[in-house]
């Protein structure tokens, strides 16, 4: 009887838990999901429930990561870092791969699915009267849980752009931005220099700012920005910094590293003091740290079976060049995307030499396989299109030979299903 007692409770809990989020997903706008709908004029709603919660964001600190590329892996980068040094670290991201628990970490561990129950269970009322977005409510839960468990640092990833973006209305102890890439041209601007604008948004006064990346259309956009705000401003591209390894397989980590070590040494010129081996043991450790998946993943070995989450042209390039460098008889990609992706600046880049399965990943957004196939048959890339992402997987793996390679990408959710 007690067992049955249990097990219902288990489920009962289950039930609670997946109600709480068919009702933020459905009911409020979300970017993956909806795409513009989700973009906010202002930051008056998200300031609103922070007042409701007592502005849990002021009591911890915190570092803000933005980027085109690059922004998620950083972030896990340098939490990893301040777990090493004993600190007690809040990590914040998305989207998540399986699970919606997986945007809000503590050392790793995600949050758990009773607190996100009773957190929205409280807070109904307002999120309802307020009409507040998904991304605006997982924010203010992202911040109050990080409050009640006293991190000493919150890693906080901006959900799209920055200044716009619910996550910033953070003072962080040090702003870090990867790199700029055309990405949601539609909301952010159809120039390196409008979306870099936007990104700058999160350059707060007195505080120093790590650009990753120098570039030279977004160069003068950071330099008048940090110089209005008195921020001492890097750029980890262009110094001379430790060649660490990590435990990050893509060859594009190499940048994502190299801002992560700019920042922890940025964070010693603010006295944290976090010494050359815990950067070293942090960078080696990210995934046991902070449990980062969908990055250049390995998930089978005879066929080798390779996953990776980048999805626009700047991403995709450094995913497809380190593709051609592998050793394979034939090669199968798994591949889908959404339906605002402009696909005329991701289809050049793939090999033509491939069996392609094309299949749509399991949201509105997703774009129809069948019109992928027609459209990537325009570019010479050829296969055959499947209904949902698993049958494309399954026929991809049964046939490959053990020399062969079967990739999976083009999208977050295509991932996601797999992983």
């Amino acid at each position: 009887m007690k067992l049955n007692s249990k097990r219902k409770n288990q489920k009962s809990k289950t039930t609670g838990y997946q109600q709480t989020l068919n009702w933020m997903f459905s009911k409020l706008p979300m970017y993956q999901r909806q795409g513009k709908k989700a973009l906010k004029k202002d930051l008056t709603n998200i300031r609103a429930f922070s007042k409701h919660l007592d502005s849990p964001e002021k009591k911890f600190k915190s570092i803000h990561v933005t980027g085109t590329n690059g922004k998620g892996s950083t972030s896990h980068m340098i939490a990893s870092v301040l777990q090493e040094a004993g600190f007690k670290v809040g990590l914040y991201t998305s989207p998540h791969l399986k699970d919606f628990t997986e945007r809000i970490r503590i050392n790793g561990k995600t949050i758990k699915k009773k607190y996100v129950y009773n957190f929205i269970k409280k807070n109904k009322d307002f999120l309802e009267k307020q009409q507040l977005s998904f991304f605006e409510m997982t924010v203010g839960l992202a911040f109050e849980y990080f409050a009640k468990k006293e991190v000493d640092f919150a890693i906080i990833e901006v959900g799209l752009g920055g200044r716009l973006d619910s996550t910033n209305i953070i003072t962080p102890i040090v702003s870090v931005i990867t790199n700029i890439g055309l990405e949601h041209t539609q909301m952010l601007g159809n120039t390196l220099e409008k979306i870099a604008f936007e990104k700058a948004g999160i350059i707060k006064k007195n505080i120093p700012v790590i650009i990753g990346e120098k570039q030279k259309e977004t160069f003068v956009v950071f330099q008048q920005k940090a110089k209005a705000t008195n921020s001492e401003i890097f750029y980890a591209s262009e110094e001379e910094l430790p060649n660490y390894k990590t435990d990050l397989l893509g060859n594009y980590q190499l940048k994502n590293v190299k801002t992560a070590i700019k920042t922890c040494l940025v964070l010693n010129k603010l006295k944290y003091n976090i010494q050359t081996i815990t950067i070293k043991n942090g960078l080696l450790n990210v995934v046991n740290n902070t449990n980062l998946q969908g990055r250049w993943q390995l998930l089978n070995k005879n066929p080798k079976v390779i996953c990776d989450t980048a999805h626009n042209k700047e991403g995709l390039t450094y995913v497809l060049n380190q593709l051609n460098k592998e050793k394979y008889d034939n090669l199968h990609i798994v591949l889908g995307v959404l339906n605002d992706k402009d696909l005329s600046t991701i289809l050049p880049l793939f090999p033509k030499k491939a069996t392609y399965y094309f299949c749509k990943p399991n949201i509105p957004r997703g774009l129809d396989s069948q019109v992928l196939r027609k459209k990537a048959l325009t570019y010479n890339l050829k296969g055959e299109e499947y209904i949902t992402v698993n049958k494309a997987y399954k026929l991809a793996l049964k046939n490959a030979t053990n020399n062969d390679i079967v990739f999976i990408g083009g999208s977050t959710f295509v991932v996601a299903e797999i992983i």
